[in-house]
């Protein structure tokens, strides 16, 4: 196995992916004078749905986790290898490798916020509420209580952990568009509350982009919430793996 080219790369690349795509949306929904704007909260679903979609497609050398929450799951799960697909070499359960994934799929997350602001930068110039701008970049509470928000996130990432174990994690056939439907059916069902970040590295890098860019009237990039995607996921993603491993 080559670290580089078959954990860091796939997975930095993939998170990229999914969030030039998952941010996309976002702004074409929420900033002013898009094509979409207004376009509401299913079509938001549906495409970070199809950002995931393509995400897992870019990522499949991975194992396409794309989130930290998926990481720790499959760590906590008991299994011997973060991946091994289609032949290619396995990609054993180590700190060492653990590590490699959550630091590119922050960095891809970043990054992949980052081209979603340059491809909407004229509609950030315009005049906008500052949470509006955030929410391109993070996720927010719509009722702002730590505890309550936190269970939030670890039950709708639980679920979304859970289904990726039980699918068995696999690039082919209907894996990665099972995946997404799972995703679009957490946001629809359990992204009321919090806006689902249901992945760390989702909510954190494109966290540090908003405190990056030259964002014209951004405001603040609200860490003092920034906690609860990192660990409502965390813990979310490890109760599915301790179950996963409890009933196989």
């Amino acid at each position: 196995m080559d670290v580089w080219s078959d954990l860091i790369v796939p997975e930095f690349l993939g998170t990229m992916v999914l969030l030039l795509g998952g941010a996309g949306v976002v702004a074409n929904a929420i900033l002013p004078k898009t094509k979409g704007f207004n376009g509401g909260w299913l079509m938001i679903n549906f495409g970070w749905g199809l950002a995931v979609f393509t995400g897992v497609y870019v990522a499949f050398k991975s194992g396409a986790h794309l989130n930290p929450a998926v990481t720790i799951g499959i760590w906590a799960s008991g299994a011997e290898n973060f991946a091994a697909v289609d032949g290619q070499a396995a990609i054993p359960v180590t700190a060492a490798n653990g590590f490699y994934y959550v630091t590119a799929q922050i960095a891809g997350a970043a990054i992949g916020a980052a081209l979603a602001y340059l491809a909407y930068k004229k509609h950030f110039d315009e005049q906008a509420d500052p949470a509006v701008k955030l929410g391109v970049f993070s996720t927010g509470p719509e009722i702002r209580s730590y505890g309550w928000n936190f269970v939030t996130e670890v039950i709708a990432t639980f679920v979304l952990v859970f289904a990726v174990l039980m699918f068995g994690g696999t690039p082919s056939g209907l894996g990665p568009l099972a995946v997404a439907l799972v995703v679009v059916g957490i946001g629809a069902s359990l992204g009321g509350p919090t806006g689902y970040a249901i992945n760390p590295a989702r909510d954190f890098g494109p966290r540090i982009a908003h405190a990056l860019l030259p964002i014209k009237g951004k405001g603040s990039s609200d860490w003092a919430y920034s906690w609860v995607p990192i660990a409502g996921p965390l813990a979310g993603g490890a109760i599915a793996g301790l179950l996963f491993q409890a009933i196989s």
